[in-house]
């Protein structure tokens, strides 16, 4: 019980002496920080901010201190942190004369490569760094005593040694995370080191051992003198221990008590999870069922999406007219397609001779088919299943061009065209989607078509027309039918090719 006493004795001292000895301002003036401490006698170092003495004073005791650090100490008396002496404040005088003996001390500046002498170091640091960065943090500031402040007490990122490193505990961090390193297993060993040094240091027979008793008699009368010299110099040092000490077990009480909170915030958190987990089972093959009923309506639905898209495809190049120019992209690869045969044809959009006529569509073989193959394109015509073919005249007998376009300003367009055999089941009424392809084999030679820059494939890209010749057009007016600008309206292009035969003909005639 007395030890316990005792403790909380030194604890309460070691407080009391902390808050007395703390500067009660970080806009006061400190000490001066220096790069060549090592070099310089630590009798001219402040013992209580631990910088290079500024306007130095003297306590009776003979120990010096600025004199900025002494005059913000609260209470009658200063205790010394070098005896522990408690001297009068009355009594600290400035000791002007040490000053002068400072005055030619050789000094390194803390923050350039500056090196001169004390007297001249105070008024380097006004005119040089009057603005000044926190190498730390990167705060700037406006005087080195502000940095110095800043660096002592406020800076997060400083990197600061462990308050109990004389017990083991050697590890250097940001003072931001200072509590964290207090909760290491490093810094819990070494508590558990200065506790045990604590105890036998307030050991009763400790303590008593460093007592001795002496009597003398002065004017007769007896006195007794009780000499501590020894226990109480150690008192100091047991306060700062046990005042780390206090301020770790602080540390481990708050940690303890908001790891008590997560602790029931978890527990909270996994019943809540519990209860939705028995939720999920129950929900699961619930939405199990319900998935497996929308399957077969996903599978009809991605059905009826192609169905549509392929229509909107269609509809998208309808035409109605009896003509169709074919846009064929990426004829390099097709080619390749069909030589290696995986895709030896392609069709084109489907067309109309009319809005109630025949639906056709085009089947070109890029490597060529039966025994045109690897020497020519072959292109084909392909008679459908119409809604109006039971009111279309069939066998289907009307004369029917091909044309590959020239896409050079010369416009030596490729003709073809072929006249349908009626006999043949190509050109009957259709009895299924589509009847068997009709038309040229040897419609353009592939070595045209695969000489680099030849005019009718440019960027990949060739133009097929297709084109029912319903009005038994002359042979010597379809280069000029098939060069008529395709932006004009069927009937203004129908006109022109009119006006065409009847000049070429009128013309027959005069020479004739």
């Amino acid at each position: 019980m007395e030890d316990a006493d005792a403790v909380s004795d030194v604890s309460r001292l070691s407080i009391d002496a902390n808050i007395r000895l703390l500067p009660k301002s970080t806009e006061k003036l400190v000490g001066f920080a220096v790069r060549n401490k090592a070099a310089i006698g630590l009798i001219f170092f402040c013992g209580i901010c631990s910088l290079l003495l500024r306007d130095p004073v003297q306590l009776t005791c003979s120990h010096r201190f600025c004199k900025s650090c002494v005059e913000p100490v609260d209470g009658e008396t200063i205790r010394c942190t070098h005896c522990h002496t408690e001297v009068p404040k009355e009594t600290v005088f400035s000791d002007k004369g040490f000053k002068n003996d400072m005055s030619g001390l050789e000094i390194e500046c803390y923050h350039c490569d500056w090196q001169g002498i004390y007297k001249d170091y105070e008024t380097h640091l006004e005119e040089n760094h009057s603005d000044i960065l926190c190498e730390s943090c990167g705060e700037r500031f406006t005087s080195a005593n502000s940095l110095v402040l800043h660096e002592q007490n406020d800076c997060e990122k400083t990197i600061v040694a462990c308050p109990l490193k004389e017990f083991g505990c050697s590890d250097r961090v940001e003072r931001a995370h200072i509590h964290d390193h207090y909760l290491t297993q490093q810094h819990q060993n070494a508590i558990l080191a200065a506790a045990r040094q604590l105890k036998a240091k307030l050991a009763p027979n400790q303590i008593s051992d460093d007592m001795e008793m002496e009597t003398y008699v002065h004017d007769g009368t007896a006195h007794s003198t009780t000499t501590t010299n020894n226990a109480m110099s150690q008192l100091p040092e047991l306060n700062e221990v046990v005042g780390v000490l206090v301020d770790g077990v602080q540390v481990l009480v708050e940690h303890t008590r908001d790891l008590s909170m997560e602790s029931v915030r978890i527990e909270n958190q996994v019943e809540n999870l519990h209860e939705e987990l028995e939720t999920l089972k129950v929900s699961v093959p619930e939405q199990s069922i319900f998935l497996s009923g929308l399957k077969p309506n996903q599978e009809i639905l991605a059905q009826e999406v192609a169905s549509l898209k392929q229509h909107i495809d269609e509809f998208q190049y309808t035409s109605y007219d009896g003509s169709l120019i074919w846009k064929i992209t990426d004829v390099s690869k097709k080619i390749s397609d069909a030589q290696g045969e995986r895709q030896t044809s392609i069709y084109s959009p489907i067309f109309y001779s009319s809005p109630n006529g025949y639906k056709i569509r085009a089947r070109l073989y890029p490597y060529g088919d039966g025994n045109a193959r690897r020497t020519h394109l072959s292109v084909f015509f392909v008679l459908m299943r119409g809604r109006f073919d039971h009111l279309l005249a069939f066998p289907f007998q009307h004369k029917v061009i091909f044309c590959l376009y020239d896409q050079t300003p010369t416009q030596r367009h490729l003709i073809d065209c072929f006249r349908p055999d009626v006999k043949s089941n190509s050109f009957q009424r259709p009895r299924s989607e589509m009847n068997i392809a009709s038309g040229i084999p040897k419609f353009c030679p592939l070595a045209i078509i695969q000489q680099e820059n030849n005019p009718y494939v440019r960027n990949d890209t060739m133009f097929i027309k297709i084109m029912i010749d319903f009005e038994e057009l002359p042979k010597r007016v379809l280069p000029y039918a098939l060069s008529l600008d395709p932006g004009l309206p069927a009937h203004i292009r129908q006109r022109l090719i009119r006006q065409e035969t009847e000049r070429q003909a009128q013309q027959n005639n005069n020479t004739t």
